[in-house]
């Protein structure tokens, strides 16, 4: 219970200085904004009315008096001198101090010692000291100063304290002294002298007397602060500091939200003046009135009036507008950044994602389907790492859909470069492999297994994996700013050496599979698999090598639009044009029923299954089966058999014309529908025989 109490009165007690502090700092705000006010009415009003109807124009800020202190002291001292010697004699000394604080101070204008009857407060002695000008010489004694002896002083003036007043009271003139500071006097508050025609601060010090009567003392200095300067905007807005009224700092009428507020000096040399600063749009906004550069003076008036509920110019007039989204810096509400048209680019993107799932499903098709000869043959594991490159450069127009950031050009590098990776490199090790096999010398048959295949296509990729880790980790990719035939500014992923290191092996890479596409231009396969791998392998590099000449040349400068556009046609004539080549056919056949029929063409021309399976990228890794390769050969033997008997008899014959066909012979009538013909025996029998029309020897 206790201790709920202890935390119930420690709020209750913070609640009520927090609303302290906020009455204090209304009050000090009114007070600011009078002060303004009545020095205002000093610049403009030149002296008449104010010098007509009273002498003084006192402030209601108090002054800095640190920087006086060298001032204050002298004077302090001067009072306890004439404390310790007395007012009542020597009356030698009273004009000696007020004459001499002037002479040692440059900044006192006027001293000042007043000897008062304690008792009554009559004037019984007054040596009113006044610096003049530099043309005329040092300060002289006022004469006539509106005090006559005999009299109560005249209240009225500023630096006067009241004469009921103790040193232990301070009169509502005087401002309060710092804190743990203790002086002997008190400074007054600012204040306009019509017969000085200047600013002032002056510092009173009151010399009691020995007892209740006596002569009373009074020591009073007039400061000139005139060359202090009316800084209105925030602390730290000008290089001297050190010459502004620190209570005037945040005065200024701009609106903080849209403009800045800058100080400038007057350059009539004139500091107390009010509005001395422009009020400057701030970066991101703009204004279609004075360039965006406002007067102070003409805001002060502008709000007194708005105040005044007489016009509404503070509010519509010196109010700076925001900037279209994206401006730093505009003086119209024209756009600065590209427009990204979503609907289009949804579009786009949806199409990508089908082919994302299409690929997925394609896959799950052929996974299906494995063991059907037209699959089979073209080994199914290499057609699924080539459905998953596909599928990862699709994804690139998910990467690069939004607004770029750091993270989506990670995402864009990433797919775009291990998807072309993967799926350049499945293709390019089948077409090695076909290679390989094609250009092979000797009887004995090349035979490259999927196992091996991986085992060179497993460092490719991991290179790039480790390229692309370290691209990432070390120079994070990340968005800049660029702009397009418009001057619009939009954001693209940074283009450094990075990419175009990865950019020129990627070249080199396709110039190497180009090659070995050239090289097997010739080679037959079952189902035209080889060639169909070329055709894909070409347009991936005519596909890459016309969108870098349309990034370049055509388009360098294209909007955001219009780069997404061209994405999604390199992705879609890379990528779609791959599968449709690689895929298409097979699927076509697979469901047409001959998914699992030997490709007659290629059979008829000498292609094997066991030559498909070397060239294209299927050997079983299970062990061979030797009664089918016995019966290849014994199917090749049969050929070269036929092809030799048919060149003995054809030569016989061409030399021996009286011999005919022997009846029951190899070539007879009887056995010839059960010979299996060369394909280049027909060829070879129309050559020995020139005289005849070939229909005839058909």
């Amino acid at each position: 219970m206790e201790e709920s109490y202890f935390w119930k009165t420690l709020i209750v007690a913070l609640l009520f200085i927090v609303i302290l502090t906020e009455g204090s700092a209304i009050v000090k705000k009114e007070d600011i904004e009078s002060s303004l006010e009545k020095i205002h009415e000093v610049s403009v009003s030149s002296l008449g009315s104010l010098c007509v109807t009273e002498q003084f124009k006192s402030l209601s800020v108090p002054l800095d008096t640190l920087r006086l202190d060298s001032t204050r002291q002298k004077a302090d001292f001067a009072a306890t001198l004439l404390q310790d010697l007395g007012v009542t004699h020597h009356n030698g000394l009273q004009d000696a101090i007020s004459k001499n604080l002037i002479i040692s101070d440059k900044s006192v204008l006027a001293a000042r010692v007043l000897a008062i009857n304690a008792s009554i407060g009559t004037l019984v002695n007054c040596a009113w000291w006044q610096r003049q000008g530099l043309d005329i010489g040092g300060p002289r004694k006022l004469t006539e100063i509106g005090m006559e002896i005999g009299h109560r002083p005249n209240t009225e003036y500023p630096w006067y304290e009241d004469a009921d007043s103790s040193p232990g009271l301070r009169s509502p003139k005087f401002v309060e002294s710092p804190p743990n500071v203790a002086y002997k006097g008190w400074w007054t508050y600012p204040y306009y002298s019509c017969s000085s025609r200047t600013w002032l601060i002056s510092y009173s010090v009151p010399v009691p007397p020995p007892g209740r009567r006596g002569l009373k003392g009074f020591l009073s200095l007039d400061v000139d602060v005139s060359y202090l300067e009316i800084n209105q905007c925030e602390a730290g807005s000008w290089e001297k500091a050190g010459n502004e009224i620190a209570m005037f700092h945040g005065s200024h009428k701009c609106h903080n939200s849209t403009t800045e507020c800058i100080y400038r000096p007057s350059p009539n040399m004139i500091p107390w003046i009010r509005g001395k600063y422009q009020c400057i749009c701030r970066p991101g906004y703009y204004s279609e009135y004075h360039n965006g550069i406002f007067n102070g003076t003409l805001v002060e008036v502008a709000w007194s009036e708005y105040l005044q509920n007489s016009s509404d110019t503070w509010k519509n007039i010196f109010q700076c507008r925001q900037c279209a989204p994206g401006c730093y810096f505009c003086k119209d509400p024209s756009p600065c950044l590209a427009t990204y048209h979503w609907p289009f680019r949804i579009a786009l993107l949806s199409y990508s994602i089908i082919c994302v799932i299409c690929t997925i499903i394609l896959n799950m098709f052929m996974f299906k389907h494995r063991k059907l000869k037209v699959f089979k043959v073209a080994s199914p594991i290499f057609l699924s790492i080539t459905l998953f490159g596909c599928a990862t450069m699709y994804l690139e127009m998910a990467a690069i859909f939004p607004i770029l950031d750091q993270y989506s050009c990670i995402a864009t590098k990433w797919s775009r470069h291990l998807g072309f990776c993967v799926t350049y490199t499945a293709l390019l090790m089948k077409t090695w492999r076909v290679s390989l096999t094609y250009r092979v010398k000797s009887a004995h048959k090349v035979k490259l297994t999927d196992k091996q295949l991986l085992q060179w296509m497993i460092p490719i990729l991991l290179v790039m994996l480790i390229y692309l880790g370290t691209w990432t980790f070390s120079d994070t990719p990340n968005a800049e700013e660029i702009v397009d035939n418009e001057e619009l500014r939009f954001k693209q992923c940074v283009y450094n050496w990075w990419d175009h290191s990865l950019a020129i092996g990627e070249v080199l890479f396709l110039a190497w599979g180009i090659r070995v596409c050239y090289n097997v231009r010739n080679a037959e396969s079952l189902y035209n698999e080889a060639r169909l791998i070329s055709y894909a392998i070409y347009n991936i590099a005519i596909v890459n090598i016309m969108m870098i000449a349309f990034h370049l040349f055509i388009f360098p400068r294209a909007g955001p639009d219009i780069k997404y556009l061209l994405g999604f046609i390199r992705t879609q004539l890379s990528t779609s044009t791959t599968i449709a080549l690689v895929f298409g056919p097979k699927v076509i056949r697979v469901l047409r029923g001959q998914g699992d029929q030997w490709d007659n063409r290629a059979r008829s021309r000498g292609v094997t299954a066991s030559f498909s399976l070397n060239g294209i990228g299927l050997v079983p890794d299970e062990a061979p089966d030797l009664y089918q390769e016995n019966e290849e050969l014994k199917e090749e033997i049969q050929k070269l058999a036929a092809q030799i008997e048919f060149m003995k008899i054809v030569h016989m014959e061409s030399n021996n014309r009286h011999v005919k066909p022997k009846s029951g012979g190899y070539f007879s009538s009887l056995n010839a529908s059960s010979v299996v013909q060369s394909p280049l025996s027909k060829q070879g029998y129309m050559l020995s025989q020139p005289g005849k029309p070939p229909d005839e020897l058909l």
